[in-house]
């Protein structure tokens, strides 16, 4: 097991043996929730601060999520709590704190014990729920340990959903020339146009459609879900059918575990049907502009030459983590090659390249993926790993990532999202992940051990967090391992790891060790990364400066990774008024697309005209 991307971390978790608690005995925890919980309340009605503080751990955590700050943030220990509280709760008007049914006692850890307790309240213009884990003192009591508050909708102005649904009874007729003029944008111009229209901006124009805020997608391919159409054959979504549900309309329990991808290419497009998004297909986003009002001037060109220029208060780049641009390794003397180089988003299938030889460059999923199909097919292929994999078996390593949120039999999606989301990063990379990621490595123990003796190296992620800052601060450098591992292991997928590529020569690559490999064909698998023999990520800004120019995507930090409280970089408001992202998985963008149209909604009723951020607390 490669230990060299292990990296720093520190235990944070209140085991019982840092609490100082030698035995728990037996516990109600209802009770507990309910005394707790009653004191929680009193104590903020009161605005009482150090009542509130009384009720937490020093080194307690509390997220909030727009609901008290108009902002994402993650105040770390009882101090910055204290702060917070005493800058917020005044002005916050918070009223009608009911605990919920759901109170559950866990022990995720043999020597960890929590009782978590969910909650609704409101503040003076929103609805909002929250949940809490309280964990035993030496004392005898319980605290807080964690906190998370969210946002849930704003008074008055609830989805457009169930009880709120549209109430009018149009004719066929009526209904298709609404349609199409509402598609055409011909009464004017949208207050939101969105950059793409993959996953991540089809979950976001379905929040936006039901919170009554006309959005308009602008998509480059011809389809809706060419985005997985045009990747190769063989590709099929790597989590589970649980976690990839998107709002509104659930997958249905015919639904495969693992959904292919051209099955969910052909989703995509009927959900945007069914819920009557706007999507201009086969269309670009020339440039937009920044007005001296704050308003975008978004040009776009269609198909058939015309243009258009649309004057938005908000724009929001969903492009996926690069521009859509495949990156190359950067590797001298290519002029000398003989047989072709591309990147692995333009593989198709492995009877493309009958009788040849292929050297797949990268050792991560799309690695893995081109590299299995091309395997089966009986072709001669090797796989050039760079450096240590974090590797996992979705198939049995998913209790341990799922849990018993997303699985069979499980609880709603909404529900699973919030308990998900509660738990802060910090927590998560400060042990949390480390020991999950333990579990999964000593589950996969035989299996891992015969894929290390076959050459292949192994880690378990950064800070030994497994998929956690793999996903968050790189995207990659993982393999979620579908029958790929075996293959190497019985040698049907060759492998070369031990010298880095030193260049081209005219039948195939030479490496710094001398050793030379012979190629037909070269598949790079390198996703984001762009020059310096496979050392550099890529940059999520990419987009903007494209569509914005210079200037505004020079004034962007840098967007992957997590802030120093944990929250994840491009889904935090951009410097410029009116600038947003939305990218990452089903999952992530199920939660955030809500979150970012509720910002959205409350800039657009006026009743978010400031944060309490990170940088500049108002």
């Amino acid at each position: 097991m490669d230990t060299s991307k292990s990296g720093h971390w520190t235990s944070r978790i209140p085991t019982l043996d840092k609490l100082g608690v030698r035995e728990v005995g037996e516990i109600h925890e209802s009770k507990v929730a309910k005394d707790w919980f009653q004191s929680f309340s009193s104590y903020v009605t009161a605005c009482d601060i150090e009542g509130v503080i009384s009720l937490f751990a020093d080194d307690a955590l509390w997220r909030d999520l727009l609901s008290l700050t108009w902002d994402m943030r993650t105040f770390d220990g009882s101090s910055k709590i204290r702060t917070f509280l005493k800058d917020r709760i005044p002005s916050a008007h918070i009223q009608g704190l009911k605990l919920k049914e759901f109170v559950r006692l866990q022990k995720p850890f043999p020597d960890l014990t929590w009782i978590v307790g969910m909650f609704e309240f409101e503040t003076g213009p929103g609805i909002c729920s929250g949940v809490f884990r309280l964990v035993p003192t030496a004392e005898g009591t319980w605290k807080a340990y964690t906190m998370f508050t969210l946002l849930e909708s704003f008074k008055g102005f609830p989805e457009k959903i169930g009880i709120h649904r549209n109430p009018d009874a149009l004719t066929g007729r009526q209904w298709k020339e609404k349609r199409e003029r509402e598609l055409a944008f011909e009464d004017g111009d949208p207050v939101v146009l969105i950059v793409g229209a993959g996953q991540s901006a089809l979950q976001l124009a379905a929040r936006l459609k039901f919170l009554d805020i006309p959005s308009l997608m602008i998509e480059r391919d011809a389809r809706i879900g060419d985005v997985w159409r045009n990747r190769y054959d063989a590709l099929c979504l790597h989590f589970p059918v649980w976690n990839d549900h998107m709002p509104y309309i659930p997958f249905p329990p015919t639904w495969p575990l693992y959904t292919p991808s051209l099955k969910m290419a052909d989703w995509m497009e009927s959900y945007a049907t069914t819920l009557e998004l706007n999507i201009w297909t086969s269309s670009t986003v020339v440039e937009a502009t920044q007005d001296a009002n704050k308003k975008w001037n978004v040009r776009v060109q269609r198909k058939d030459g015309n243009e258009r220029v649309f004057r938005v208060n908000h724009l929001v780049i969903a492009t996926g983590l690069g521009d859509g641009t495949p990156s190359m390794p950067d590797i001298p003397n290519i002029e000398a090659f003989k047989g072709t180089v591309e990147p692995s988003a333009l593989y198709k299938r492995a009877s493309d390249y009958q009788g040849k030889k292929v050297i797949v460059i990268g050792a991560g999923n799309a690695g893995h993926d081109v590299a299995s199909d091309l395997a089966k097919a009986g072709n001669d292929v090797t796989m050039f790993q760079r450096s240590s994999t974090f590797v996992m078996n979705l198939a049995t390593g998913w209790k341990f990532v799922g849990g018993a949120l997303y699985t069979e039999g499980g609880p709603p999606v909404e529900l699973a999202d919030r308990l998900s989301h509660s738990m802060p990063h910090l927590l998560l990379e400060g042990g949390m992940a480390q020991r999950t990621t333990q579990a999964i490595v000593d589950d996969q123990k035989e299996h891992l051990d015969k894929l290390a003796k076959s050459g292949f190296r192994i880690n378990k992620g950064i800070k030994d967090a497994g998929l956690l800052l793999q996903l968050k601060e790189k995207s990659g450098g993982h393999y979620f391992d579908t029958g790929g591992s075996q293959l190497i292991i019985n040698g049907k997928i060759k492998l070369k790891n031990d010298s880095q590529i030193k260049a081209y020569y005219p039948e195939g690559l030479e490496f710094e060790d001398g050793s030379k490999i012979k190629a037909d064909s070269i598949i790079c698998a390198t996703g984001r990364v762009t020059c310096g023999h496979l050392t550099r990520v890529g940059d999520m800004r990419k987009s903007i400066r494209r569509i914005c120019g210079d200037a505004v995507a020079d004034a962007i930090p840098s967007l992957l990774g997590v802030n120093a409280e944990g929250e994840l970089k491009w889904f935090l408001p951009l410097p410029r008024p009116g600038l947003w992202m939305m990218v990452g998985s089903f999952q992530l963008n199920r939660f955030y697309s809500k979150l970012l149209a509720l910002e959205i909604q409350g800039i657009e009723l006026k009743i978010i005209d400031s944060r309490y951020s990170l940088d500049s607390p108002i």
